[in-house]
């Protein structure tokens, strides 16, 4: 059955919304990065009878599996489509498979600039009609519960995967490019950003109702370089998707930019048109809401890790940390994703914590 992007059930749960619009709200919200994921049983269901991205590509399973974490945990206030950052060099005909053990891999990762030109930019985003159609498709089954979060990966990061063929600690590859290559650096990173301007906004138009741009990689990059190579470009993408559903007379969407490690450029940050700032762990709150002011919200920070402690240390911890960002403009949400050997019931402690904190 095809469903149509318009007429979705009325929204009832506005809490993130209201939260990243700066409204008052009566619980603080909370979701989780990744929270449809590994740590769940009847995600590993799902993934032993298919491939990774078969789930992603398949819109019926992306939308299973984006449902799951909602049946399990009542204080949930908002779900995140499932897909992955790398559907976006996919979709500009590289080849990025899941190892188990081992994460996403290239075969043959950018070797040298030359091969900027062999990426397909035009109708990439056709390509990606995948994710619509599961956006679509979940925001008619998920009822109006909770509002569904559309997201991509940002440039630098993508880049930083195509470049070193996977995940990287040292991240030296791209960091030889950043220096005997900028001029090409900055070309790849501008089309990257045109690709995914054009990739959130189809998701908008699919049923997508706040959208979150991933710089999992700015940790690699010191001040001066994530104001040269990721800035830039996160605000391109700010202004670029605000002037195009603008131009397609959409309603606009809350965005959110998360740079894990780039605490140190939080005023940068500011100074971008993000309605939400995600913060990793390492992040003091109070600090941050000095650095961003008051007409900004903050959403993070509890370290991934602490759900490995007990049930009553993860609701000690998540209140205290509700109480240092309090309840105006805050979204609770860890510092980064939810880890695979996550007990399930630390995500109850977690959740139902962040409801009772305030």
């Amino acid at each position: 059955m095809e469903y149509s992007n318009k007429d979705f059930p009325a929204l009832k749960n506005t809490r993130l919304l209201d939260a990243a619009y700066g409204k008052e709200v009566d619980k603080v919200p909370v979701w989780v990065m990744r929270q449809a994921g590994r740590y769940l049983p009847e995600f590993q269901e799902v993934r032993a009878k298919h491939d990774f991205f078969t789930v992603c590509r398949t819109p019926e399973l992306a939308c299973e599996v984006t449902l799951q974490p909602l049946r399990r945990y009542d204080h949930l206030d908002a779900s995140i489509i499932f897909s992955d950052i790398l559907v976006i060099p996919q979709a500009l005909g590289m080849t990025v498979e899941m190892h188990p053990g081992q994460g996403p891999v290239f075969p043959s990762p950018l070797a040298s600039p030359s091969e900027i030109d062999e990426l397909q930019e035009d109708s990439a985003v056709s390509r990606l009609a995948y994710v619509g159609k599961a956006i679509t498709l979940t925001r008619h089954k998920i009822d109006g519960k909770v509002p569904l979060i559309g997201f991509t990966g940002a440039p630098f990061t993508l880049m930083g995967y195509m470049i070193e063929g996977g995940g990287s600690k040292t991240m030296s590859k791209t960091k030889e490019w950043l220096e005997k290559y900028p001029k090409d650096v900055h070309r790849l990173l501008a089309l990257l950003t045109r690709v995914i301007i054009d990739y959130l906004v189809m998701q908008v138009e699919s049923g997508a109702q706040l959208l979150q741009v991933f710089e999992s990689s700015a940790d690699h990059l010191t001040r001066e370089q994530f104001a040269d190579v990721s800035a830039p470009y996160l605000k391109d993408i700010r202004d670029g998707v605000q002037k195009k559903l603008q131009e397609k007379n959409l309603d606009q969407v809350p965005m959110t930019v998360f740079a894990k490690g780039g605490g140190h450029s939080l005023d940068v940050q500011a100074k971008m048109g993000y309605e939400t700032i995600g913060l990793d762990w390492t992040v003091d709150p109070t600090e941050a809401r000095k650095i961003v002011g008051e007409n900004i919200t903050l959403q993070g920070n509890l370290d991934p890790q602490d759900l490995y402690k007990t049930p009553e240390e993860i609701t000690s911890l998540t209140r205290d940390m509700v109480q240092k960002f309090g309840k105006r403009r805050y979204i609770a949400n860890l510092g980064h994703g939810i880890t695979p050997q996550t007990p399930l019931e630390s995500m109850t402690a977690f959740t139902e914590g962040v409801h009772e904190a305030i």
